[in-house]
C-alpha cells in the first residue's frame, strides 16, 4: 500500500533524530523486515530524562486551553491518518485490518477525552472551621502536575495504550520519556511525528525512545522521573516497581479473564460476545477470555454452539479484511502457548478444536476438563486459547473466578439483578462487565486491576490523578 517509510527516527526532546537505524521491525505475518527505527542508547535516554526535568515548569505553566490544543491537533491529525495508522498496526503487530482501524478509533477516542478533561482539573474548597480551635481558618485544594513521568508500553495494543499515558500526560501538564515496545514501536513514533507539530509544548516535553528492555534501566531507576507507568507482563512489572525507588509506580499487568454464562444467559448474543472476546486479536489481550463457566443445565448446549462458532474464524493475512485470527507476536509465544495446550491435554483435558500452530499462528483453541494446576488454566494464556468448565451454584462459580492470582476484569452473563450485585460485591477484580465478555473496555471509565494484575486505574481523568499530587491551601482570616 505505500504508507510506511524504510525508517523513522526517535523524537528526543521534542525533535527527530535519527542516531542509528538499528531497531528491525518485522511484518508479523510474512516475517520480513517491514522497516527500521532508530534505537535509543543509554545517553540519549539520559538527554530525555534531564530534558524532561527542564520542561516540567513550564509544561505545569501551560493553560488548560494551550493543553486541550494540543489535544485537539492530534485528534484531527490521527483522523487524517487514519488508514496510515491502522495498516501500520497491520504490519507491526500482526493485528487483523479491521481490528487495526478500531484500535485507530479508539487512539482517538483517548485523545478527545483527554481535550475534555484538560479544562477540568477541578480542586475543592473546604471547612476547616470543625473545632473552636480552627475558628476562621479555610481550606482550598488542587492538583498540580507530578512532574517529569516514565511510560513503557506493550506490544499488543501499541497506539491506545501508548495514547492512554501520552493523553493524561499532556492534559495534566507533565512532560515525559516513552519507550515503546520495541516489536511494536511505530505507533508512538507517529504519535511523537504528530506532537512535533505543536510549538506551544516546551522543548523535552515529550520523548519517545524505542529502546530494548536491557538498555532501558533509567526508564525505572533515575530518582528525576517522579512516576513510572508500565503496561506488560506480571513478572516484568513488579520487578520494576521493586526497582523503582521512590517514585509513584502504576501497573497494567496480565490476568486470566473469565466469564460466567448462568442459566437464563441470551446464548446467542453470548455466543458472539465470548468467542470475539476470546480470539479477538489472536487472545493477545490482558482481558482477553480465558475461562467461561457455563452452567451445567445448558453446558453441552453452549459447548456444541462456541465450538461450532470457533471452527468458523478465519486464520491467515491480517491485510485481509475476512481476517479474524492473525499471526501471534513471534514463534517464540505460539510455541509456548502450543506446548500449554499439549500439557493440559496430557494431564487429561479434552481437546474441543483447535490446538494446531504453524509459526507464529496458532488455532483457535477450546479445551475442557484442563486440571486446576495447569498453565493453561492458572497463568495467563495471552493467544488463542480458552477452557470451558461447568458449575451448578452461582456462588461457587463466584469463587472459581476469584480462584486466581489475577483480578483484572470478569464478564457475566445474567438477567438476574441480584446476581449481578452479587458479583460486583464477590469478585476481586477491577472491573465486572454484565452480559458482555471482560475483554470490554471503554477508554474514559477506571481500568485496572487487583492483585498481580496491577497497581492503579487508567482511563483519562484516573490516570490524571495518578500524574497529579494535591496541593493544600489554608488561610487565616484575621
Amino acid at each position: 500500500m505505500g504508507l510506511l517509510k524504510d525508517t523513522y527516527p526517535l523524537y528526543l526532546n521534542n525533535k527527530a533524530a535519527q542516531p542509528n537505524t538499528d531497531l528491525a521491525v518485522t511484518d508479523k505475518f510474512t516475517g520480513e523486515v517491514a522497516f527500521r527505527t532508530a534505537l535509543a542508547t543509554p545517553d540519549v535516554i539520559e538527554q530525555a530524562i534531564a530534558g524532561a526535568v527542564r520542561a516540567a515548569k513550564p509544561m505545569a505553566r501551560l493553560a488548560s486551553y494551550e493543553k486541550q490544543g494540543v489535544l485537539d491537533h492530534c485528534v484531527a491529525r490521527f483522523k487524517e491518518r487514519f488508514d496510515e495508522l491502522a495498516y501500520a498496526l497491520c504490519v507491526e503487530a500482526g493485528k487483523p485490518i479491521k481490528d487495526a482501524e478500531g484500535e485507530v478509533t479508539r487512539l482517538i477516542d483517548t485523545f478527545r477525552i483527554a481535550s475534555e478533561e484538560a479544562t477540568r482539573i477541578y480542586g475543592e474548597v473546604q471547612p476547616l472551621d470543625i473545632s473552636p480551635r480552627a475558628r476562621g481558618y479555610m481550606g482550598m485544594w488542587r492538583r498540580v502536575p507530578i512532574g517529569p513521568c516514565s511510560f513503557i508500553s506493550p506490544f499488543n495494543f501499541p497506539l491506545n495504550l501508548a495514547a492512554h499515558k501520552i493523553a493524561p500526560a499532556i492534559a495534566m501538564g507533565c512532560p515525559f520519556v516513552m519507550k515503546p515496545a520495541s516489536l511494536t514501536p511505530l505507533g508512538a513514533i507517529i504519535m511523537g511525528e504528530v506532537l512535533a507539530e505543536c510549538d506551544v509544548l516546551p522543548e523535552g516535553a515529550f520523548s519517545i525512545l524505542p529502546a530494548h528492555r536491557d538498555g532501558a534501566d533509567l526508564f525505572t531507576t533515575d530518582k528525576r522521573l517522579k512516576l513510572l507507568s508500565f503496561t506488560g507482563s506480571p513478572g516484568v512489572g513488579w520487578d520494576l516497581k521493586a526497582r523503582a525507588g521512590k517514585k509513584k509506580v502504576v501497573l497494567e499487568l496480565g490476568g486470566n479473564a473469565a466469564v460466567i454464562v448462568d442459566k437464563d444467559a441470551d446464548l446467542d448474543h453470548a455466543l458472539e460476545r465470548i468467542v470475539f472476546g476470546a480470539f479477538y486479536q489472536s487472545g493477545q489481550s490482558c482481558i482477553g477470555v480465558q475461562r467461561i463457566l457455563i452452567h451445567d443445565s445448558i453446558y453441552d448446549r453452549f459447548k456444541d454452539m462456541l465450538v461450532a462458532r470457533s471452527k468458523t474464524l478465519v486464520a491467515g493475512d491480517p491485510k485481509d479484511r475476512d481476517t479474524f485470527i492473525g499471526p501471534m507476536i513471534s514463534e517464540q509465544e505460539a510455541t509456548r502457548l502450543k506446548s500449554w495446550i499439549d500439557r493440559a491435554v496430557d494431564a487429561g483435558a479434552t481437546l474441543l478444536c483447535g490446538g494446531e500452530r504453524m509459526g507464529n499462528m496458532l488455532e483457535a483453541t477450546l479445551l475442557e476438563g484442563v486440571p486446576e494446576d495447569c498453565e493453561a488454566n492458572r497463568e495467563e494464556a495471552f493467544g488463542p486459547l480458552a477452557n470451558l468448565q461447568p458449575f451448578s451454584d452461582w456462588d461457587a462459580a463466584l469463587a472459581q473466578v476469584n480462584d486466581s492470582k489475577f483480578g483484572l476484569q470478569a464478564g457475566v452473563f445474567t438477567r438476574d439483578i441480584h446476581q449481578v450485585l452479587e458479583a460486583w460485591d464477590t469478585l476481586d477484580v477491577g472491573g465486572i462487565v454484565v452480559n458482555d465478555v471482560p475483554s470490554y473496555r471503554v477508554d474514559n471509565m477506571p481500568y485496572g486491576g487487583v492483585k498481580d494484575s496491577g497497581l492503579g486505574r487508567e482511563g483519562i481523568r484516573f490516570a490524571m490523578e495518578d500524574m497529579s499530587e494535591i496541593r493544600n491551601l489554608v488561610i487565616r482570616r484575621v
